[in-house]
């Protein structure tokens, strides 16, 4: 972990890729990072501008007890159900993170500065569930700078508009396929347009859409070294970065639409692409891939922390490195295509997937904090 005194590496890279429009984001969250000064230091010296967790975040945090042990035992005195005590570490944690992240907040108008924090992923394929949990993990955070994680399942989607609708600003996680992104750009429009019906000032909503990244390449690429022809691959890699690429092509569109522009004109902010899954899987490749050839205007990166300090050390960012490339986009993912790798088949396995890895960490976490609070004397429930 950095520290404020440890982070002092020169951040060309990070600054270059904060000129050209990325915001840069933390994919990682722990009690030790907000209480060492080690996230102040990382918005202070690597252009830090926001925080995103998951369930597998705050699994590895709590399931360590490290810094949590204190509060772990006022709740055992309480007697609390397992649900209410890890909402209760989780939701201070980001509460804390939001507080410093609150500066930056302030001087980007609300547009980063931002600490995301995602509903129960048991709720994934209950859209009313979804909804009210949504609205007490806001109310819970009680910080202008929070946005609800909402994941882009089926019914997800409707939830994402409800949400909108309320006033509360929404990150739309485990986006994998093009076609669910446009659905995700709906419901955010159809959300501002309802906020706006109900006389809620559109200015203060914001959200952006989780679009994730190397796992694409990963099971794509699994598939391509099956086949094992040369054909096939010389297209390993490209898939992952091709599948943004024209995601990004899809937000230009939207966000150049009548429908948008009357929303704008009443003071709506964009739904930014935000790059999620940046950390290579796969060693063979460059271990900042997916910030390099990911830079364009107005999106977000959000990085691991071994994938930030990697972009700062040998980061190659020289400028747009996505809109002039829809073209072999299209062509890439057409060749993957010709090759029998069905592209709606992996990117729905990958959403099926993303909900199940979360839901598996949060049972995790669940049994660990269970452990932590019967240790103590008290049989949670």
């Amino acid at each position: 972990m950095i520290t404020v005194t440890e982070a002092t590496a020169p951040a060309g890279a990070l600054e270059r890729l904060s000129d050209e429009g990325v915001s840069i984001w933390l994919d990682d969250l722990s009690r030790r990072r907000i209480e060492s000064g080690g996230l102040a230091g990382l918005v202070a010296t690597r252009n830090v501008v926001g925080v995103t967790t998951n369930p597998s975040i705050f699994q590895a945090a709590i399931g360590s007890g490290v810094g949590y042990e204190e509060q772990l035992a006022d709740l055992a005195v309480r007697g609390v159900t397992v649900d209410e005590a890890v909402r209760m570490m989780t939701t201070a944690d980001v509460r804390a993170a939001a507080d410093v992240l609150r500066p930056v907040y302030e001087a980007s108008g609300g547009r980063d500065g931002r600490v995301s924090i995602e509903v129960d992923p048991r709720l994934a394929h209950d859209t009313a569930a979804t909804v009210a949990e949504a609205r007490q993990l806001a109310w819970l955070v009680d910080r202008p700078n929070v946005m609800i994680k909402i994941p882009a399942t089926k019914a997800g989607l409707p939830a994402i508009t409800e949400v909108i609708g309320a006033g509360i600003s929404v990150n739309v996680t485990l986006i994998f396929s093009l076609e669910r992104y446009r659905e995700v750009m709906d419901a955010y429009l159809a959300g501002l347009e309802k906020a706006r019906a109900a006389g809620l000032g559109l200015s203060a909503i914001h959200s952006v859409a989780s679009f994730f990244v190397s796992r694409v390449d990963s099971e794509i690429d699994k598939r391509l070294t099956l086949l094992g022809t040369d054909e096939a691959l010389a297209l390993k890699g490209r898939a992952a970065l091709a599948n943004a690429r024209l995601a990004y092509e899809a937000y230009e569109q939207v966000f150049d639409g009548e429908r948008w522009q009357v929303l704008e004109g009443a003071g709506a902010n964009r739904q930014r692409p935000l790059w999620a899954s940046t950390g290579v899987k796969d060693p063979a490749y460059k271990d900042t891939l997916y910030v390099d050839e990911l830079v364009a205007p107005g999106t977000v990166n959000t990085m691991p922390e071994a994938t930030l300090n990697a972009v700062a050390d040998h980061g190659d960012v020289r400028g747009d490195t996505v809109t002039g490339g829809y073209d072999r986009a299209r062509a890439d993912l057409a060749e993957v295509g010709r090759l029998g790798i069905a592209y709606d088949e992996v990117v729905r396995q990958l959403e099926d997937e993303g909900v199940a890895k979360f839901e598996v960490a949060w049972q995790d976490l669940l049994d660990a904090v269970t452990k932590s609070l019967n240790s103590k004397g008290v049989d949670a429930e």
